[in-house]
């Protein structure tokens, strides 16, 4: 039986696209879209609704209600993207309706997507890309989201909720012997202990573990060393594995994505939960894994000859242009409805000297163009991107390689990120190449 053959991938992080980004000839930008373009299948994070202010926004968000203009799906074609994943803290921003408008405008543009729909089932299964040289499954979950976002099964007598596809975790707060002490004594004095043993006694609680204690929703237990510990929640973790099984017997090739903006302390540092799920993703049958979230890059792993992209950073980075916001944004910031968008984007960045406008580190991600042999990875080439920090709001967030100095140096930072996870990166010629 003949071999997959060779294909190569484009990977990017989170697309927050709210303007168009065809009118520009920057050579930077065209060389970027050119390596986009070259590739047989790209790919990036949608984190964005794209309808016309359809359905109504949610109480909750995920920070920027981020909706915008629908050609922005026929921007991210023409940029030469095929496939896009879904499931992200803002993909409920405009409940269902901005959902579902969503969709529609994907498919309209021609673009793949995975990672949401009207039930649990269809947002977990995977979406496929037929091309030249083959096909292509993409998978795509979130770790971060409301607890009103996750998609619900159905049942015979009931239908399923629209939503993501959740990857749930489970936090453990490992404590010495005397901090659970005053653990114990605080829930004694507040009350919560008392309340606690009411709820187990009307069998609305269970009695739980009793090598660990629950303060509220906190999970304490005792350690020789105090951190917090995180793992895949089990029934999302099987059912995740289960699909991209199935995706494996039905494609040449499969890409999971995962969005988790949840980190070990220090946000370029995923959260422990991530790493032992990529590696099952992979030992199911996934080609890359692909993740993103934090808008900040995270180290790169290559596990039994397959990538594992912790974090590709921010790709585009437009959250500050979205036209429209609801009432509940401004009254969070103590504006009212004399105030303006740009009143509201002043305020919270403290007019650029806070947040995410004063940090370099989201202006400044990577391309990943790799190319594969059959399954295996051969070759991995990091394109460095700059997004223009220290822009006007105007100017800032479109992506183009960046050159000299500021190219060895987000390429060194990268290096640094990856070493724990036993990769090597070397700068060369402008890139980054990963040593395999």
């Amino acid at each position: 039986m003949a071999g997959k053959g060779t294909f190569t991938l484009a990977a990017t992080g989170d697309a927050l696209i709210t303007r168009r980004i065809s009118p520009y000839k920057d050579p930077e930008f065209l060389d970027m879209l050119k390596l986009i373009r070259s590739a047989d299948v790209a790919f990036t994070n949608l984190e964005m609704l794209l309808h016309r202010y359809e359905g109504f926004p949610a109480a909750e968000s995920g920070g920027t209600y981020c909706v915008a203009e629908p050609q922005m799906a026929d921007e991210l074609v023409w940029a030469g993207f095929h496939m896009v994943s879904r499931a992200n803290n803002h993909s409920l921003d405009w409940s269902d309706g901005g959902l579902s408008a969503t969709s529609r405008e994907c498919d309209r543009a021609g673009l793949v997507h995975a990672g949401v729909g009207p039930n649990l089932s269809q947002a977990r299964s995977p979406a496929y890309l037929d091309f030249a040289k083959g096909r292509a499954a993409l998978l795509s979950a979130s770790s971060t989201f409301a607890s009103f976002g996750r998609a619900g099964n159905q049942r015979p007598d009931m239908p399923g909720r629209p939503g993501l596809n959740p990857l749930r975790y489970d936090t453990t707060y490992v404590v010495t012997a005397e901090e659970m002490a005053q653990v114990k004594k605080m829930a004694g004095d507040l009350g919560l202990e008392y309340l606690r043993q009411k709820r187990v006694a009307m069998g609305f609680e269970g009695s739980g573990d009793p090598s660990s204690y629950s303060f509220g929703p906190m999970k304490f237990v005792v350690g020789d060393k105090p951190g917090i510990r995180t793992t895949p929640h089990k029934g999302d973790m099987e059912g995740n594995l289960k699909f991209i099984r199935d995706a494996a017997r039905q494609a040449d090739w499969v890409f999971f994505s995962l969005h988790a903006h949840e980190a070990n302390v220090d946000k370029e540092i995923p959260a422990t939960f991530i790493q032992p799920f990529a590696k099952a993703c992979i030992d199911a049958g996934t080609t890359a894994f692909i993740g993103h979230g934090p808008h900040v890059l995270r180290g790169i792993e290559v596990y039994k000859g397959k990538p594992i992209f912790y974090s590709l950073g921010n790709f585009i980075f437009q959250n500050e242009s979205v036209r429209y916001l609801p009432a509940d944004v401004y009254e969070r910031y103590g504006l009212g409805y004399e105030n303006t968008p740009a009143d509201l984007y002043d305020i919270r960045t403290g007019k650029d000297t806070k947040s995410f406008p004063s940090e370099a580190a989201f202006w400044e991600s990577v391309l990943a163009i790799c190319t594969f042999e059959d399954d295996e990875m051969t070759e991995c080439t990091l394109y460095p991107l700059t997004l223009g920090f220290g822009g006007t709001r105007a100017k800032r967030g479109r992506p183009e390689l960046a050159k000299g100095a500021l190219a060895e140096k987000i390429i060194g930072g990268l290096a640094d990120l990856s070493k724990p996870f036993g990769t090597t990166i070397h700068y060369e010629a402008g890139a980054g190449k990963v040593e395999l």
